[in-house]
């Protein structure tokens, strides 16, 4: 063990208390799931992996493909997807492009205007800028807009929301100030997108408008593009606003492929198109908004960086959006891969990435895009030596990412019978830059995850990239108070995932083992994030000049998927898995807890009326209202399932220990029993029917918050039933969690059992 694991342990052995994850595998020097000799031939394998990946691939690849812009429905998307199409070809792979027809509106008419107390029409187009080479191709550019926003033509008072989260809008009603048949103004940043117009709907208003304000992306963190990274006065972040939190993919092909002969809703129908009118702006274009508000000064942590008294309204600033989209059907074109396994060919492993951008997408997708084209060439001339993986390798080119995820979630839906079958693995990545590791996923691939990456140097340190993600991890637990620090043993936690890429539909849906992976830290991405300026002159001057980290970002989702594919046994681990969910366990007990403290104090303040005592008479303020106290919640089922997976986990973990130091030496049969049995455990996890109120999300440990967007809560339903005072919601699905975790148990056992001689 390193010295710095070392530190990590001894840290978190002082400060841990309650249960940790079930007993710990004996220590390995090789990767989990090979024997002896086959972990030698792994490693000379993976080193000849690493030699034949060259950053000036990545480069030539980066700027080609990101010349033009290549949001659906261009001719640059398509002629991206045939490059690869002839790329993974070249390389042996047996390739082939399937193509689903999506809802994608795009933008006929698109314009903004302040028409009281002054008249002033907003910019709503992205200047170019000198040194970059491709801003100048404004023509060609589709209008910063938010895709699944309604069409209309509207004219009302303007009020500030602030972030439009919840608590703003509570922090707005203890103002008196009401958004019904207002448009709201709302700054991007601390929630999804996504949901500041969801939220300014079900408050009564008829249009949102999204700025990017500086304090958040701009010049109040340092230089802005071009003379540095951050945001300049006209960039704007385009963006998705469907409503990812009930589904992802084609809005009106729910839970099928959205193929040409698809039955399909009605635009009307479809439940994750908005009813509101949404329009991202500049803050350039914001401050004219702002500086005409009247009202209230608001509250002091809603003020940004602009040179203005940030105010509320409503009025007297009023505003007209106009709207009109062309609601047809767009092609998606999804860049399918195969390489057939020697001896598990029904076992697939599948790596995936989008090449869809907004604009240009030089780092949003393509950075990462073409670091995993450069896996699948270095694997291709590895199978070109007479190598062949065991398990099938599938890598995938997904299209139609940005407006919702729609190629990799129509693909999945398509194929859903045969992954639910088959897949054993869905690796994803995004994006990336210079920094460390940010990984999210499956918790029993935790160990698995840091063997693999380990083995591979930080480029700018030296370091591997385990060591530099742990001392990332520790330096960020040690920030909080020493609260977050990474678990025993050595490993860094897996993040749990809830949306926000191509992964969702393979663990939200199908119940795949999926990883999340991205290099990050050392760039400011959001100050070109999804706008014009997301360009190759941008990446190569500001985010990785050399390719260095999208050759390590390569090397180690290329160790991973190699591990994956040619593993004697899948490469799992079960005490993670029951560790996070007992502290997963420990957060909503917590949760309860807090609300119901803060629930007594809070009837109790209104009783004594201090809320009217301590506003100001000068001021108008509404007082909060009682709230029900909080009941004793039955958490028992959940307690007992708990301790019954720790049993469970630390029993097959042993197994797979004490089977791994025989070499694995158990009948072919046998070892084909327990790859089966495993890669059907995540399928446990899901409840057939959802979440409450969105039923194509099924996991019921992870999944995205319905008032979060991409960030994840864990055991969702159990606490989002909590978070809405739903208590008898929160006691069903206190049991029917606990019911997938003996589910989980019921499998582990049978592969303890398989595992023994």
């Amino acid at each position: 063990m390193n010295p710095l694991r070392f530190l990590g342990t001894i840290l978190v052995l002082a400060a841990t208390a309650g249960p940790a994850a079930a007993g710990p595998a004996p220590a390995e020097s090789r990767p989990l799931g090979f024997s002896s000799g086959n972990a030698k031939r792994q490693q000379a394998l993976e080193q000849a992996f690493d030699a034949k990946i060259d950053p000036a691939d990545l480069r030539r690849w980066l700027e080609l493909m990101s010349s033009e812009p290549n949001h659906v429905g261009t001719a640059k998307d398509k002629a991206n997807a045939d490059f690869m199409l002839a790329q993974f070809r070249s390389w042996g792979w047996d390739a082939h492009i399937e193509t689903f027809y999506c809802l994608y509106p795009t933008p006929l008419t698109h314009a903004l205007e302040l028409v009281a107390p002054v008249h002033y029409t907003a910019q709503l187009t992205e200047p170019p800028v000198a040194g970059d080479r491709t801003s100048t191709q404004v023509a060609q550019e589709l209008p910063a807009y938010n895709v699944y926003g309604a069409d209309g033509d509207i004219t009302a008072e303007l009020v500030y929301v602030n972030y439009g989260m919840p608590e703003d809008y509570e922090a707005l009603a203890r103002l008196g100030i009401s958004v019904k048949g207002r448009i709201v103004l709302a700054r991007y940043g601390v929630g999804w997108r996504g949901l500041k117009p969801k939220l300014a709907y079900e408050h009564g208003a008829v249009g949102c408008i999204i700025y990017s304000d500086p304090h958040e992306d701009g010049y109040f963190r340092g230089d802005a593009y071009p003379d540095g990274p951050w945001k300049g006065p006209h960039g704007v972040q385009r963006g998705s606003v469907l409503d990812l939190p009930v589904r992802p993919g084609d809005p009106l092909t729910p839970g099928i492929g959205a193929t040409k002969d698809a039955k399909r809703l009605t635009i009307a129908e479809a439940k994750t198109v908005l009813k509101i009118m949404v329009m991202p702006i500049a803050y350039a274009e914001a401050q004219h908004l702002l500086a005409a508000l009247g009202g209230p000064v608001s509250p002091e942590s809603w003020h940004g960086a602009l040179p203005l008294t940030y105010r509320v309204g409503p009025g007297p600033a009023k505003v007209r959006m106009q709207i009109a989209s062309d609601w047809s059907l767009k092609p998606v074109y999804d860049v399918i891969a195969t390489l057939r396994g020697s001896e598990f060919p029904d076992e697939w492993v599948i790596r995936g990435n989008h090449h869809d951008g907004w604009t240009f997408g030089a780092y949003d997708p393509l950075s990462a895009n073409v670091s995993m084209m450069a896996e699948a060439q270095s694997i291709g001339r590895l199978a070109g030596t007479g190598w062949r993986p065991k398990r099938t390798l599938v890598y995938c080119g997904w299209d139609g990412e940005e407006p919702g995820m729609l190629g990799s979630t129509e693909w999945a839906e398509e194929h859903a019978d045969e992954l639910r079958q088959k897949a054993v693995l869905y690796l994803n990545s995004d994006c990336y830059g210079r920094g460390w590791l940010n990984i999210g996923g499956s918790q029993e691939l935790s160990h698995f995850v840091n063997q693999a990456v380990d083995g591979v140097r930080d480029p700018e340190t030296g370091a591997s990239l385990g060591e530099r993600w742990q001392a990332a991890e520790l330096v960020a637990g040690y920030a909080k108070g020493g609260n977050d620090l990474p678990p025993l043993h050595g490993d860094v936690p897996l993040k749990a995932l809830g949306s926000g890429s191509d992964f969702a539909v393979f663990l939200q849906f199908i119940g795949v083992p999926t990883l999340d992976t991205q290099i990050w830290g050392e760039f400011h991405s959001s100050g070109i994030y999804h706008s014009a300026y997301d360009s190759f002159d941008y990446f190569v001057r500001f985010v990785d000049p050399g390719f260095v980290y999208g050759v390590a970002q390569a090397k180690a989702n290329g160790h991973m998927v190699l591990r994956m594919a040619d593993a004697e046994v899948l490469p799992m681990r079960f005490g993670d898995f029951a560790g996070a969910v007992g502290s997963y366990l420990d957060q909503v007990r917590r949760l309860a807890a807090k609300m119901r403290q803060d629930t007594t104090l809070l009837n109790h303040l209104v009783g004594q009326d201090a809320f009217k005592l301590a506003a100001d008479p000068q001021e108008q303020y509404v007082p909060p209202e009682r709230k029900p106290e909080v009941p004793a919640l039955r958490f028992a089922p959940l307690e007992a399932a708990l301790a019954r997976l720790q049993q469970s986990a630390q029993a097959c973990d042993r197994a797979y220990a004490d089977a791994a130091s025989r070499d694995f030496s158990l009948p072919p049969e046998r070892l084909g029993q327990v790859d089966l049995l495993l890669q059907g455990l995540e399928h446990a996890l899901l409840d057939p029917e959802g979440l409450p109120g969105r039923s194509w999300h099924r996991h019921l440990i992870y999944a995205p918050g319905l008032f979060t967007g991409y960030d994840t809560k864990t055991l969702p339903a159990v606490r989002e039933a909590i978070e809405a005072r739903k208590w008898d919601e929160a006691d069903r699905y206190i049991v029917r969690t606990a019911a997938a975790l003996d589910r989980f148990s019921d499998r582990l056992n049978l592969v303890t059992a398989a595992l023994r001689p």
